[in-house]
C-alpha cells in the first residue's frame, strides 16, 4: 500500500513537470509559477514518503529475518517466496522507470526555462531600442531610424 503511494507520487510529479513542459512548449509562460509551486510541493512530501517507505522496509525484513536489509533491494533479495519477489520487483522497477521518466523530463523544462530566460532578457533589453527591419536569413535591411508608417520626409 505504501509503495503504490510512493509510485502515485512520483506519477504526480511526471504529470506536473509534463504540464510545465507543455507550457514552456507552447510559449504560454504566464502559468509556469504555479506549474512550480506544485511541483515544489510535490517534491517536498517525497522525502517524509521514503523515510516511512525505509522505516517499513527494515521492519518487514526484520520480520522475514533479515535486518540487514535496509533498502526496497535488499528486502526482495530477502523476501521469503516468489510471490513477494515480485510484487517488491513490480514496485521497484516502476518507480526506477518513473524516475528516469523525471530526469528526462526535469532535464527538458531546465533547458526550455533557461531559452524562456534568455529570450525574455532580450526583449527587455531591447526596449525602446528601435530594432529596424530584417530579411528572411536574419540580416538588417534597414536600420531603425525613421518612421515606417508615415514618410515625414514627403
Amino acid at each position: 500500500m505504501h509503495l503504490m503511494r510512493e509510485r502515485e507520487m512520483l506519477e504526480l510529479l511526471l504529470f506536473k513537470l509534463d504540464v510545465q513542459q507543455m507550457l514552456l512548449a507552447t510559449g504560454r509562460t504566464r502559468w509556469i509559477p504555479q506549474t512550480v509551486s506544485e511541483i515544489e510541493r510535490v517534491l517536498a512530501a517525497i522525502p517524509v514518503t521514503a523515510l516511512t517507505r525505509d522505516t517499513l522496509v527494515v521492519a518487514v525484513a526484520d520480520e522475514w529475518g533479515v535486518p540487514d536489509a535496509t533498502t526496497l533491494r535488499e528486502l526482495i533479495d530477502a523476501a521469503p517466496s516468489c510471490a513477494w519477489r515480485e510484487v517488491l520487483s513490480g514496485h521497484l522497477e516502476a518507480m526506477l522507470g518513473l524516475a528516469a521518466e523525471i530526469g528526462e523530463l526535469k532535464k527538458l523544462n531546465e533547458q526550455r526555462l533557461r531559452t524562456a530566460l534568455r529570450v525574455t532578457q532580450e526583449t527587455i533589453a531591447g526596449l525602446g531600442v528601435p530594432t529596424g527591419e530584417y530579411d528572411q536569413s536574419g540580416d538588417v535591411v534597414r536600420d531603425g531610424s525613421g518612421s515606417r508608417l508615415l514618410d515625414t520626409k514627403v
